[in-house]
């Protein structure tokens, strides 16, 4: 015969699996579609005039998202002055038909891009709480995606491809230098500078834009001490499964970077070496690794930057 002691434990060790149960579904069958646009002002000083940049960021694709799909047609009715993708927009190799489909309303639209990891390699399993430990790392026997078929088609629509590499455009009345880097995540960054460095002939940009996929510190640091007003970069998923918050955006455990968890999504500033300050926006992502499908407290999401004069 158990014991009321026995039973009561048994009893609470069930409700506990039951809450467990229904906060997986939760995350599997509500959050991850809970996509939500998020808005959000930069003043920025010595800006002629206001800039709306749509950032997307680690789309994840995995063919037959329909929903995701028409969620981010419809982010074309924003009409931004321009969009800015930081990577990760694939999950299978034959997920690049669909990612176009999506987009294409926003490939209407200036824009540039850089890759993150999963633009280049599929993703593979691993256990979610091995990110407590540290950033995660790249198997050996990934296996490969066609980056370039993806992004030839970004190419061809008229957006930057900043790949360790810069450009320069005027963008909505206001002349904008860009400078990206590849993938920090798998340390193939390389900070090319920006257009004026190499032409000093150029009249002075209105703006200079940083973008890479991983907020890795020393990244952000680059690009603040050479000049960048503001920095875009994705990757963290904004911790994807958090725990509650006042903010409703929920806090963060981990960032799969050196990036303070603190900064795991939304604005901060970075210190520069000259004594400004360089604004920086981690987008906390549209998707997640096709391998581990759930969100927490922290929806999918885009945002609308507007850039105002300071």
């Amino acid at each position: 015969m158990s014991t009321p002691l026995v039973r009561a434990s048994v009893t609470g060790a069930g409700a506990l699996t039951a809450l467990g149960a229904a906060a997986l579904v939760y995350a599997n069958r509500v959050e991850l579609t809970r996509f939500t646009l998020r808005r959000a002002a930069v003043p920025v000083a010595g800006l002629p005039g206001p800039l709306r940049i749509l950032h997307i960021s680690d789309i994840h694709y995995v063919p037959g998202q329909r929903k995701k799909l028409r969620w981010l047609q419809r982010l074309g009715e924003l009409e931004p002055d321009l969009v800015v993708d930081t990577g990760d927009n694939l999950s299978r190799q034959d997920a690049v038909p669909e990612v176009l489909d999506a987009l294409a309303p926003l490939l209407q639209f200036p824009g540039c891009f850089v890759p993150g990891s999963n633009d280049y390699y599929a993703p593979r399993w691993k256990n979610p709480l091995s990110y407590l430990a540290g950033p995660s790392h790249l198997s050996p026997d990934a296996q490969t995606l066609p980056t370039g078929d993806l992004f030839s088609a970004f190419e061809q629509a008229g957006w930057a491809n900043l790949t360790n590499a810069h450009s320069a455009a005027e963008v909505a009345g206001l002349r904008v230098e860009f400078s990206g880097v590849d993938d920090p995540h798998l340390n193939q960054d390389e900070f090319s500078g920006w257009t004026g460095y190499q032409d000093p002939s150029l009249p002075r940009p209105d703006l200079r834009i940083g973008v890479a996929h991983a907020p890795v510190r020393r990244v952000l640091q680059t690009f603040a001490d050479s000049g960048a007003d503001l920095v875009l970069a994705g990757h963290t998923h904004g911790g994807q499964v958090c725990l509650p918050s006042l903010s409703g955006r929920g806090r963060a455990l981990v960032t799969n970077c050196d990036l303070p968890a603190a900064h795991a999504k939304g604005l901060h500033q970075v210190p520069a070496s000259d004594g400004g300050r360089t604004w920086v926006h981690v987008s906390a992502g549209i998707g997640t690794s096709a391998k581990a499908p759930i969100r927490f407290f922290c929806p999918p999401e885009a945002t609308l930057l507007t850039l105002t004069p300071a």
